[in-house]
């Protein structure tokens, strides 16, 4: 059985993914024997959980698994994302098929599922040669990551078993005593001390959720699978690690501030692409989910602010656990002023909003 160590903080993929115990597991769960014998490898890029390309004469699959060390209360919850998928497999949001989803922690010493690998463009931070050369295909990958947005958040949570998926009614108020405590675990290098200024701020004026829906939590185009063929066409919807019932329009707040503003800052740990010239603005995606969906607009000031405390909190726990070598080796070097940049940018949106009204 041939495993390459592809991490470098000291856990081998041996280690990390116990090819013996697991190949096995995945050989039973597809019928293929030849599973028992595949090799990893670490998809780079990551910021949270790990995910590694699994080969073996039958093909290739992925598997994700939670990172090293000590983990955050109530993250990475690897049943969960994989409980998600299994629901929205029968609806009209692309995902990808589950192969394994190994709960117990008995494997690995935490749980992992695996999952079909999706063929298709993952697109970071560039396009692949000759792919979206045209200002028509950009603009059609950003309507078609909008129409797979308003696909998920028009499930019917109930129908689809995922009712419990969390509480209907708060989740604004659960989002930020979360993520004002998860801030106060990073590390120095990383603090941003107007972010609970921020968070209160928020707290004074928290607009009424229009309705719970299942919400992806991170959905940006590099979380996305694009045909390789039809750049209009999202194959697959990935890393549904934050997923849960939620407020829609800040779903579509955050996938707007991963987007982009060439005016606004730059968002630390995620591709600026969509930045570059050719590419439609971001208000070209609010108005598509707004007209599909009927969204009323007034209150995205106030949910874009709210996306860059939440994103802000989410770079600080990415950082520190890259500080302390749970990331399988990965560096995404000193984020630390461009966090506080975008906890500002947060403050002026709302200074602006205040000198509207």
């Amino acid at each position: 059985m041939t495993t390459p160590p592809t991490a470098s903080d000291g856990h081998s993929v041996d280690q990390l993914l116990r090819p013996d115990v697991v190949g096995p597991k995945i050989a039973e769960a597809t019928g293929d024997e030849a599973w028992t014998d595949f090799e990893a490898e670490l998809i780079a890029g990551g910021k949270s959980n790990l995910t590694f390309t699994l080969r073996s004469a039958a093909g290739e699959l992925i598997l994700r698994r939670p990172p090293t060390g000590e983990l955050l209360p109530s993250a990475h919850d690897m049943g969960r994302e994989a409980r998600i998928q299994l629901g929205l497999a029968e609806t009209d949001v692309p995902v990808a098929w589950i192969v394994l989803n190994e709960t117990t922690g008995g494997d690995l010493g935490v749980p992992y599922y695996v999952m079909e690998k999706v063929v298709g463009h993952v697109i970071r931070d560039e396009l692949p040669p000759g792919y979206a050369e045209s200002d028509d295909d950009k603009a059609a990958m950003a309507d078609a990551q909008i129409d797979a947005m308003v696909a998920l958040h028009a499930v019917d949570q109930d129908a689809v078993g995922l009712g419990d998926l969390g509480r209907p009614e708060g989740y604004l108020e659960r989002q930020l005593r979360r993520w004002l405590g998860q801030s106060e675990k990073a590390s120095g290098s990383v603090r941003a001390d107007r972010l609970p200024e921020l968070a209160a701020r928020l707290g004074q004026d928290m607009p009424t959720s229009p309705s719970s829906r299942i919400i992806h939590g991170d959905y940006r185009m590099d979380n996305c699978v694009v045909d390789a063929d039809d750049p209009g066409r999202i194959k697959a919807i990935l890393d549904w690690e934050l997923s849960t019932l939620g407020d829609p329009v800040a779903d579509l707040a955050q996938t707007v501030l991963y987007w982009g503003d060439p005016d606004g800052p730059d968002v630390p740990l995620i591709p600026s692409i969509t930045t570059e010239p050719g590419w439609p603005g971001p208000q070209r995606l609010l108005d598509r989910y707004c007209a599909a969906t009927g969204t009323d607009p007034a209150h995205m000031p106030w949910y874009l602010a709210f996306a860059t405390f939440k994103f802000a909190a989410i770079a600080q726990g990415v950082a520190t656990r890259s500080e302390a070598g749970d990331m399988a080796g990965q560096d995404f070097g000193d984020i630390g002023p461009q966090i506080r940049e975008l906890v500002e940018y947060g403050h002026s949106i709302l200074d602006s909003r205040k000198g509207a009204n």
